[in-house]
């Protein structure tokens, strides 16, 4: 074994037994690199990562392969889902260098942490254009002992580069109006695809966070052309074969724009931002084909990825028996002998047909199940009991590799959702499960002294959490607030905001740094601002705290949201489609927030807003805390306002309808 044995990630746990020497990142590896005076040869992935695995049963299994890293390089192994820090700061560099990043990222670094080369995933021998690893690292080697200046030349402009590219400039001038908003979903038309739906060319990947930018934009606009984006892409995504239409969830992205061949990987954050936008789907337009993608998901995530001490884990593999893809697909005749003639179904084989299975497969010979009938997607009965037939089958199959650290960013962006739908349906199981979450993130990833961290995984928790975690936290303890009517998640919404602005904020520029003041020093200090597959830590943060200042009247909330929006007010103007969480924060600080307080026991009333898609508003009921909403009111009322103006108190569900919808 190696120097990763003793760590918590499932990832690197993966590589404990690799001949390679590998150190996790830290001072001992840095110091060592010093003391040899050789370069750091970083790899950056995560466990569910096929490509990573790829790349580790080429090179990092190969005691040739690895005898040539250990006599040039010190090694080090990075899972970036633990430290997004470091990933970010090195995948900008590949970027820089390469014009294109990704994972497995494999990055040459000084002794002092500077990059000087880089790339993602390297064939061990050379092939379709890509250098080999061997040869690469020889090359390397080579370099930094016969053109030192050269390379330390190269390093010392490349992290310039990357401090440059890391400081904003706050604007002095108003906020940007919702013309940029407008705008955005402008551009965003541009971009769609009418056919396959969703934007750009494959690989496709789902984007939850523009779709859910163009169901507000419908809702406060009331045009049809916004929600027609939307309703384009979720049903072509859920027809799909990048939706798992056996056991529910989607797998990470498609590598064609039919949303057909997926890579398998399901990951806990697309569920949860993809749960969010169906659930969103359904309330607008009340098509039940939306909830039951909303709920199949939901329940995949608390079925398969629930840890049994509590919260939610990262990630299934795309592997499984060494073969991407393996658990998932289907030949025609075990099709037929599962949920066919041959299991005693009557008439012709509904769940062929439904699911367009045929002989000659749509993958490498095997099928992956899909709807060719897009958006017809609640199934007959027959069906439905020919899936869960399908679902039994499935179960005894090797199922993929599960990566079971619990991420606390990840588990807010789910407990959020879960809240919100637990409310929106009135399932009691769900709630259950979102307080359950709470509690676990309460109890296993805060330190006594307060301080949150971003990891856990058999008991341990690990690494100082990042501004993303914060942010996803006051959200999801935010949400809990509204779905329970419990003060108690309010107060914790409050105490994670604090230090989420105590820790992480810039007093000179505003906005969130990526990590703690009281966090390790990287070669960069980066603003985590551009939305990527999750939504960046200042995006996700000023849309947090704009909704707890409009719960709680606490303006030095909402004054941080708008220092973060006008940390980007240039850059969102020009390149709007970037930070759509960015964007959401804007509107819901352009246009006054909707505070509802519900006095009393009055779940009628409750329920009346829960149902409702309200994008722009908070809700207020239960055990009251600290809050204007709660001030002078009367038991038995809901209360509708806006920066506490109300309209006329009621106690009518159908008058609360009305006040809602105007």
């Amino acid at each position: 074994m190696n120097r990763l044995a003793e760590e918590t990630s499932p990832y690197l746990q993966q590589h404990k037994d690799n001949p390679v020497d590998w150190h996790p990142w830290g001072d001992e590896a840095f110091a060592r690199a010093r003391e040899e005076d050789k370069p750091i040869l970083l790899s950056v992935g995560y466990a569910a990562c096929h490509w990573c695995h790829v790349m580790a049963h080429e090179s990092f299994e190969d005691p040739a392969v690895a005898e040539v890293m250990n006599r040039h390089f010190v090694n080090v192994k990075v899972d970036r889902e633990e430290r997004p820090d470091v990933d970010a700061i090195y995948m900008e560099a590949v970027q820089a260098m390469s014009g294109h990043g990704g994972w497995p990222m494999t990055v040459w670094l000084t002794p002092d942490g500077h990059p000087f080369y880089g790339g993602t995933y390297y064939p061990r021998e050379p092939r379709m254009g890509m250098p080999g690893f061997v040869q690469l690292c020889e090359g390397i080697a080579e370099a930094w002992v016969e053109r030192r200046d050269e390379v330390v030349s190269k390093a010392g402009k490349l992290t310039e580069l990357l401090n440059e590219s890391g400081r904003f400039a706050a604007s002095e001038a108003d906020l940007p109006g919702l013309d940029v908003v407008d705008d955005a979903a402008a551009s965003l038309a541009e971009r769609f695809d009418p056919q396959w739906g969703g934007f750009g060319r494959a690989p496709k990947f789902p984007q939850p966070d523009l779709l859910e930018l163009l169901v507000r934009v419908h809702a406060r606009t009331g045009e049809a052309a916004p929600l027609s984006l939307v309703t384009t892409s979720l049903d072509a995504m859920a027809s799909g074969g990048i939706y798992d239409h056996v056991g529910g969830g989607f797998h990470r992205y498609s590598v064609d724009r039919e949303w057909l061949v997926p890579h398998f990987e399901k990951m806990l954050y697309d569920q949860a931002l993809l749960a969010r936008a169906y659930l969103h789907a359904w309330q607008v337009t009340g098509e039940a084909r939306y909830l039951q993608v909303a709920s199949e998901t939901i329940d995949y995530v608390r079925r398969d990825l629930r840890h049994p001490d509590g919260g939610f884990t990262s990630s299934e593999d795309a592997d499984s028996e060494g073969v991407e893809g393996r658990f998932y697909v289907w030949s025609k005749a075990e099709v037929e002998d599962v949920a066919g003639p041959a299991a005693g179904r009557r008439g012709p084989n509904a769940v062929v047909e439904w699911y367009g299975v045929t002989g000659a497969g749509n993958f490498e010979g095997s099928t992956i199940l899909t709807r060719p009938v897009r958006g017809d997607l609640v199934r007959p009965d027959e069906v439905e009991r020919g899936r869960r037939a399908l679902f039994e089958r499935r179960s005894a199959r090797a199922r993929p590799g599960l990566d079971d650290k619990v991420l606390t960013e990840w588990n807010g962006l789910m407990l959020a959702t879960l809240a919100e739908a637990a409310a929106a349906t009135g399932r009691a199981d769900w709630l259950a499960d979102a307080r359950a979450a709470g509690d676990f993130l309460l109890g296993s990833l805060r330190r006594d002294d307060g301080r949150w961290l971003r990891s856990w995984q058999g008991g341990r928790a690990n690494h100082l959490a990042y501004a993303a975690d914060y942010a996803a936290l006051v959200g999801a303890f935010t949400r809990l607030a509204e779905a329970t009517g419990e003060a108690r998640w309010v107060a914790e919404a409050r105490g994670v905001a604090e230090g989420l602005l105590s820790l992480f904020w810039d007093d000179e520029a505003g906005g969130l740094y990526t990590a703690g003041h009281d966090a390790e020093r990287l070669i960069s200090r980066a603003k985590d601002v551009l939305d990527n597959v999750i939504p960046s830590a200042n995006g996700s943060a000023a849309v947090s705290l704009a909704r707890l200042a409009a719960l709680t009247g606490e303006e030095r909330y909402r004054d941080r949201a708008e220092g973060i929006v006008r940390l980007v007010a240039d850059p969102l103007s020009r390149h709007p489609t970037a930070f759509a969480h960015l964007l959401v924060a804007l509107e819901m600080l352009a246009v006054p927030m909707t505070e509802v307080a519900v006095v009393g026991d009055r779940r009628d009333l409750v329920e009346t807003v829960q149902r409702r898609y309200l994008p722009n508003a908070v809700l207020a009921w239960g055990e009251p805390f600290p809050s204007p909403l709660f001030e002078n009111r009367d038991p038995g009322f809901a209360y509708v306002c806006q920066h506490y103006s109300c309209k006329i108190p009621t106690d009518d569900v159908q008058e609360l309808e009305t006040q809602l919808a105007g």
